[in-house]
Formats: structure tokens, sequence, C-alpha cells
């Protein structure tokens, strides 16, 4: 007869198969499934108010619409436009580069970067002109590929559908699946499914405020001081925060550059540090401990890792399993270490002194 462990090894060989053979088809279930599990809290904080499980959700996905709708109605439009001035921007940087930078980097190196710097001016300059082409033959392959169309159309269609059914029944799944567990297994299953679930949490719900929060401090500091393109430097340093410090290394780093070529004095580089010094500031001093904590443990490497494998792997769908799947192993590599050191292989002495210490 079969062992145990080796239908688990089949049942695991095979979830990864069908995930391979239905990448592109579980994209919305699996997005489904992340909003739903990251907005239950709100809509059991609604419970708790005296609405209904139905009014609650439908009270989450109203938040959700005002949110999405804010930001597609305001944000992109003002994003879009400085990406537009920022293209416009680029001649003049590499001109200065070409007239100023360069001779003193001659004069002090002997290397002649100008021939280098024409051909890359050359290269950009030409596929930036050449994007919207593109763009409008990329779309045009998207409308004569009407099945492929049609069908990513449905896939994003259906995540609020998913969303919203799942988030309807979700402390029910739970129970549900907790009642699957065989009962000599359920109290390990469920201690490890709440350090998943408080791993997790604190990482998806507590990083993405640290990145909202912090996109926002540094977009409206950019934009009062008068800084060109505050609000898409901003953004791009607050999603560039879901690795601790690379949204504030590539922030002050973009924001110097245009700061440096906008007004050319020492004041606007040292309103620029005072701003992302402030952001920092109140992440560490607010956010952090507010928000994450010590119950992260997620390290940035890992996370980098995490979704590059993902995406490689499977695609958009894993990038959006990256990070629970990283949560989840990084939880079982934790109790796996704790069993290794309580067991006589890590201390073998301890197991000997137990035996000469028992009658």
């Amino acid at each position: 007869m079969m062992r145990k462990e080796w239908w688990v090894l089949i049942g695991a060989v095979a979830v990864v198969w069908l995930l391979f053979q239905l990448e592109t088809m579980l994209m919305p279930f699996i997005a489904g499934m992340i909003l739903a599990y990251l907005s239950d809290p709100l809509a059991n904080r609604l419970q708790r108010l005296g609405l209904s499980r139905a009014l609650a959700v439908c009270g989450v996905f109203f938040i959700l619409t005002l949110v999405l709708g804010v930001a597609l109605l305001v944000l992109i439009p003002l994003a879009v436009q400085q990406v537009r001035q920022f293209g416009l921007m680029i001649p003049g940087i590499f001109e200065w580069v070409e007239t100023v930078l360069a001779p003193q980097i001659r004069g002090w190196t002997g290397l002649d970067v100008a021939a280098d710097l024409d051909n890359v001016q050359e290269t950009l300059a030409e596929h930036w002109q050449d994007a919207g082409g593109y763009l409008a033959q990329f779309l045009g392959q998207i409308g004569r590929s009407g099945a492929a169309f049609l069908a990513w159309v449905t896939y994003f269609a259906l995540i609020p559908v998913v969303t919203f059914y799942l988030l309807l029944d979700w402390d029910r799944l739970i129970v549900n699946l907790r009642n699957l567990i065989p009962r000599r297994l359920e109290p390990d299953a469920v201690r490890l499914s709440l350090r998943c679930d408080e791993v997790l949490s604190a990482f998806l719900r507590g990083q993405l405020l640290v990145m909202l929060t912090l996109g926002a401090i540094y977009a409206i500091g950019l934009t009062v001081m008068g800084l060109r393109f505050g609000l898409l430097i901003g953004m791009l340093a607050g999603l560039a925060s879901i690795v601790p410090f690379l949204g504030f290394i590539v922030g002050i780093s973009v924001a110097l550059i245009v700061a440096f070529f906008q007004f050319g004095s020492w004041v606007a580089l040292l309103g620029v540090v005072i701003v992302f010094t402030i952001g920092q500031i109140i992440e560490s001093v607010v956010l952090q401990p507010k928000l994450l904590g010590d119950r992260i443990g997620l390290h940035p490497v890992a996370v980098i890792f995490a979704v590059l494998a993902g995406g490689n792997l499977f695609g958009f769908t894993g990038v959006l399993l990256a990070l629970p799947a990283a949560a989840v192993i990084m939880v079982l590599l934790r109790e796996l270490n704790e069993r290794y050191k309580r067991s006589s292989l890590y201390d073998a002495d301890k197991k000997e002194r137990r035996n000469e210490d028992s009658p």
C-alpha cells in the first residue's frame, strides 16, 4: 500500500500541473481571492457596526469603487500629462550632459563620452517617438484577435464578481476548510495558518498603506515646492516602497535630478532632501511601528525573488501568487527550524542529559 506521504506528494504535483495548464484562466479567481482577503477586515468591521454581511460587502465595494474612480478621474490623467512633459524634457537633459558634463568628464578622466551619448540619444529619441506606433500596433493586434481580446475583457470583468461572492461567504469558507482538516492535524494546521495570516496580512495590508502614505507625502511635498513631475515622482517612489528604502533611493534620485535642471540652485536640492527626510521620519516613527511592527519577516531580497520567480513560472498569475506563497513558505521554514532546534539531531547532548536525569 502506498504511504500517505506519497499521496501528499502526488497531490502537490497535480496542483502545480494544474497551475501551469490553467494559468490564464486562474487570474481572475486568484485576484478576486486576494482582494477578498484584503477586504474582509473592513467588511467585518462594518458588520460589527450593525450591518448584515451583504450590506457590509456592498459598503466595501462602494468604498473601493469610490477610490478607484478618484484615481481614474484625477491621478491617472495628471500622471499621463507629466509623463508627456518628461518626454519633452529629455532633449534638454542630453544637451546639458553633452555641453557641460561630458567636457568635465573628459577633463577628469580623458574619456570621450560624447560619441556614445549621441548614440544613446538617437536610440532613445527613436524609440520614444515610435512608442505611440507600437502601442497602436499592439492595440490593433488585440482588436484583430477578437477571441483573445474578449477573453481578457471577460477575465477582468470577472474579478469584481469573484471578489463579491468570495467576500460574501469568506467566513463560511474558512470554517468549511477548517472542518476538512484531519482532527489529529487540526491544532498544528490552525496554528500555522494563523501565523501565515499574521505575516501575510501585515505585509499586504500594512505595506500597501505604507506605500500609499509615502507616495502621498512625496507627491504633495514635491508639488508644493513647485517641482515638475512631483505627482509622478511621488507615485513612483510610493510603488517602489514595497521594498524597504528602494522607494526612497529611487524617488530622491529622480527628484534631485529634476530639481537640478528646473531650478539649478542648492536651495531646491535641499528642499527635495527635506521632503524625503520627512517621509522617512514618518515611516520610521509612525507607519512602520503602527502598521507593520515586527510581524512581517519577509526579507526585501525574498520579496524581489518571489515576484520575479512567480512571474517567470506562471506569468501574471504567478506575480499574484508570489507574495502569499513566500509568506507561507517562510512560516513553514520557521516551523521546521524551531522543530530542528528542539530535536536530538541538533543537540544530541540535551537528549542524553534528559535521559540521565530521568529516573
